[in-house]
C-alpha cells in the first residue's frame, strides 16, 4: 500500500486532526457570521439551563431537610406502636410513660419520649425590651416536644438549648432571632437557640419546644408521646413497639412530599429535552442553510463524517455557552423561589457535563441531514 491509497483510506475513517481542521475553522465562521443566532440560542438556553438547576435543587432540598431533621434529633433507634408506619405521617400517640419499659430493655442506654405534632404561630415577635414586630402571617410550624437535654433534644447552632417549658429552639427561616418571643397556639415562648437547615414538608420550619409544652398545646395536657427515642444498641423489642432505624424513619418522613419531589424531577428532565430542542432547532437552521457549503465540502473529498463532526462542534459549543449563563441566571432566580433551593458544588460542576451530553444529542438529527448532502449541489446538479 502506498502513501495516497493509505491517506485515501484514512480520510473515509475517523476523522484525523489534520483532516478537521477545515471542519473546524468553517464551523467556528459560521457561528460568527450568524452571531447574533446563535447568542439568543445561547441566552434561551441558559435560561432553561438555570431553570432547570433551580428546579433540581428544590427536589434536592427534600431529601437534604429530612436528613437534616432527623440527623438533629439524633437518636440511634425510634420505637413506635407495632403497625404505625412512623412518628411523622400515621403517628400514633401512647402515654409517654412507656418509655421507661423501653428503657429497661437490654443494651439501651437511653431513652426518652418525643411528641411530633403542628402549631400556627400568631404572625408577631415581642423583642427582648418588649416592642412588638411583625414576622409574617400566621405560618403553619411543625412542632416537635422533647425532653430538655435528652435524646432529641436538638444542638443549637445559635443560643442555649431548650430548658424551661416556656422556652423554645427554632430554625433559623422562620425569621426570628434569640431572646424574642414568638406565639405559639396563642401560647408564648422564648426563642432560647437556633437550628439552621431543620424543616420539612417542603421548607415548612421545625419548632423545638419541652415535651410538656408540647402536651399542653396538641394534647389537652395528657402525658403523650409518639415515638420513644434511644441510644445504645437494643438486644430486643418491647411488647407493642417496633424499632425504627434512623434510614426507616427518612423514609417515613420522606413520604409526604415523595409524589412532589417526583413531580419537579419530571418537570427538571423536560426542561433538559426544551434545552435539547432550542440547541438542535438552531443547529438544524443552521445545516439547511449551509447545505451548499457542505456539497462542496464533499465534492472536494470531505468525508460525511467529518461535517457531522462539525456540526457537533457548534453544537456543543452553544451548549457550553448556554451552561455558563445558565449558572450565573440560577443564583437570582433561586432568590426569588419561595421553597428552599439547595445546591451542592457537584451541581454546578455536572451541569457543563449535562450541557455536552445534551448539545450532542441534539446535533443528530442535523448532522445526520448534513451528512447526506448531494456532492452535485456544488455544480448546480441537486436540490
Amino acid at each position: 500500500m502506498n502513501d495516497s491509497e493509505f491517506l485515501g483510506r484514512r480520510s473515509h475513517g475517523y476523522p484525523s486532526t489534520r483532516a478537521m481542521g477545515p471542519v473546524w475553522l468553517a464551523s467556528i465562521r459560521d457561528l460568527q457570521w450568524r452571531s447574533r443566532r446563535f447568542l439568543l440560542a445561547v441566552f434561551a438556553t441558559g435560561l432553561v439551563f438555570g431553570l432547570a438547576l433551580m428546579i433540581s435543587g428544590v427536589a434536592n432540598s427534600f431529601n437534604v431537610e429530612v436528613r437534616n431533621t432527623v440527623g438533629a434529633i439524633s437518636a440511634r433507634f425510634w420505637f413506635v406502636p407495632t403497625g404505625s408506619l412512623g412518628p411523622f405521617t400515621v403517628a400514633a400517640p401512647f402515654p409517654a410513660s412507656e418509655a421507661a419499659a423501653i428503657q429497661r430493655i437490654p443494651g439501651v442506654t437511653a431513652a426518652n419520649p418525643i411528641l411530633v405534632s403542628r402549631a400556627l404561630t400568631d404572625g408577631a415577635i415581642t423583642t427582648s425590651d418588649s416592642t412588638s414586630a411583625s414576622v409574617s402571617s400566621e405560618q403553619a410550624v411543625n412542632l416537635i416536644g422533647v425532653v430538655p437535654g435528652g435524646v432529641g433534644s436538638p444542638r443549637v447552632a445559635e443560643g442555649k438549648p431548650l430548658r424551661q417549658r416556656d422556652t423554645a429552639v427554632v430554625d433559623e427561616s422562620l425569621g426570628v432571632k434569640v431572646g424574642q418571643e414568638i406565639g405559639l397556639n396563642g401560647v408564648r415562648f422564648k426563642v432560647n437557640g437556633l437550628v439552621r437547615g431543620v424543616t420539612y414538608f417542603a421548607g415548612q420550619p421545625v419548632v423545638f419546644v419541652t415535651l410538656r409544652a408540647a402536651d399542653a398545646l396538641t394534647a389537652d395536657g395528657k402525658a403523650l408521646a409518639t415515638a420513644v427515642l434511644a441510644r445504645g444498641m437494643p438486644l430486643r423489642s418491647t411488647s407493642g413497639f417496633t424499632a425504627l432505624t434512623d434510614a426507616q424513619v427518612r423514609a417515613d418522613l420522606a413520604r409526604p412530599t415523595a409524589q412532589a419531589a417526583e413531580t419537579i424531577k419530571l418537570i427538571e428532565y423536560l426542561l433538559w429535552l426544551v434545552a435539547a430542542g432550542i440547541i438542535g432547532a438552531i443547529v438544524y437552521l443552521s445545516a439547511l442553510e449551509r447545505r451548499g457549503d457542505f456539497a462542496v465540502l464533499k465534492a472536494v473529498g470531505t468525508p460525511s463524517s467529518h461535517l457531522f463532526f462539525g456540526l457537533v462542534i457548534q453544537a456543543v459549543l452553544i451548549a457550553l455557552g448556554a451552561a455558563i449563563v445558565g449558572i450565573l441566571v440560577e443564583i437570582p432566580m433561586s432568590g426569588t423561589s419561595q421553597m428552599a433551593v439547595r445546591l451542592a458544588q457537584s451541581n454546578y460542576l455536572a451541569v457543563p457535563v449535562v450541557a455536552v451530553i445534551v448539545g450532542v444529542v441534539a446535533s443528530v438529527p442535523p448532522a445526520r441531514r448534513a451528512a447526506r448532502v448531494d456532492p452535485a449541489l456544488a455544480f448546480g446538479g441537486g436540490k
